[in-house]
């Protein structure tokens, strides 16, 4: 039995150091929890629940263009 990818806890862990920051997840943020997503090379359950409960906490109104864009394209993508 394989070992069960223990990445979604530093996402969530990673997730809180940003918002506690600032209150908002700004672009470089979002790229760098993605690639903490992307280690192993895919986006899984417990990753894209992680993911999406991140994504739910952004003010759409807040958000650049460019995070917006980038936002949408993560959920096409990888079914946020």
């Amino acid at each position: 039995m394989g070992e069960e990818n223990r990445d979604y806890l530093e996402l969530a862990y990673r997730s809180i150091q940003c918002f506690s920051d600032d209150g908002k997840l700004l672009l470089p943020e979002l790229n760098q929890l993605m690639d903490i997503a992307l280690k192993d090379g895919v986006v899984d359950d417990n990753e894209k629940r992680v993911l999406r409960a991140i994504l739910r906490r952004l003010v759409p109104a807040e958000l650049t263009p460019e995070m917006l864009a980038r936002v949408k394209e993560l959920q096409a993508r990888h079914g946020l």
